[in-house]
């Protein structure tokens, strides 16, 4: 019996990226759809929240590794993704209107917009699929656990702290009326302009931290790698810088001046000559 389950499991793991394109295609289709009637495109970023954390799950109750390292890893992703998909929703897309950058978008889009939505919703999927692909060495290593799971569990807790802890400090400042149109610097946020991605990336780091001794582990390292990619110079820092200055003026610049765009340090007392 125990051979015929770790020959199923032997079977399945390698099918379940292409069947999660499947299923999250189909979620990112739902969202889109959804996102036409709400005028708030920001739900894919729940979507893909979700996807990734499934995925994980998935991925571990299939794997045929060692059943602490398929816990271990499929606890911390699925973990993340349950915080993260719930703060997205209720401190910045129920019953607000839709951030800046997704605006932003359908201003350069124009009429083109929905169509070229869709296919961001569904590269979304692709991509989540593809980031997801980082797990699988974790989950079908049989070694004993060692020092890299201890130290993707520490670290996991120390980045997850972190990120909650910015989002809780910047959702109060923004629940502040008086605060409106004013430059968040508290907290995190008087050390980096965006701690919330800094300590996501640390998290990704967690995530692969257990499979990079199995075989092709060392790939599991692009994962991380994509990520401080796509947040430094694609979907992250800069729409959301360009947003803050549009909104924010002369204040976000000085910010900008004082304070470090990713990595927390302490800030500069006067501005850059």
């Amino acid at each position: 019996m125990s051979l015929l389950l770790s020959l199923s499991a032997s079977l399945l793991l390698p099918t379940a990226p292409v069947l999660g394109l499947a299923a999250l295609s189909l979620l990112m289709l739902g969202l889109w759809l959804v996102q036409r009637r709400t005028a708030n495109a920001a739900i894919v970023d729940v979507g893909w929240t979700v996807g990734i954390g499934g995925l994980a799950v998935a991925y571990a109750l299939l794997g045929e590794g060692l059943p602490l390292r398929r816990l271990l890893v499929g606890a911390m992703v699925g973990a993340w993704s349950l915080r993260l998909a719930r703060h997205l929703w209720f401190d910045r897309i129920a019953g607000r209107p839709e951030e800046g950058r997704y605006r932003r978008l359908r201003e350069i889009w124009q009429d083109k917009t929905q169509p070229r939505l869709l296919l961001f919703f569904l590269g979304q999927a692709l991509l989540a699929v593809l980031l997801s692909l980082a797990f699988i060495p974790a989950l079908r290593d049989t070694r004993a656990l060692d020092v890299l799971d201890v130290a993707a569990l520490g670290l996991w807790l120390v980045a997850w702290a972190g990120e909650a802890l910015a989002d809780h400090q910047l959702g109060r400042f923004k629940a502040d009326p008086a605060n409106a149109g004013r430059v968040m610097q508290r907290g995190l946020w008087g050390w980096s302009r965006h701690p919330n991605y800094f300590f996501e990336w640390l998290l990704w780091i967690a995530f692969v931290l257990p499979g990079v001794l199995a075989p092709w582990g060392l790939l599991t390292l692009l994962a991380p790698a994509a990520m401080l990619f796509f947040v430094l110079k694609v979907t992250g820092i800069p729409p959301s810088e360009a947003q803050a200055v549009r909104s924010r003026g002369e204040a976000y610049r000085a910010y900008q001046q004082r304070v470090s765009a990713f990595l927390p340090l302490p800030p500069r007392k006067e501005p850059l000559p």
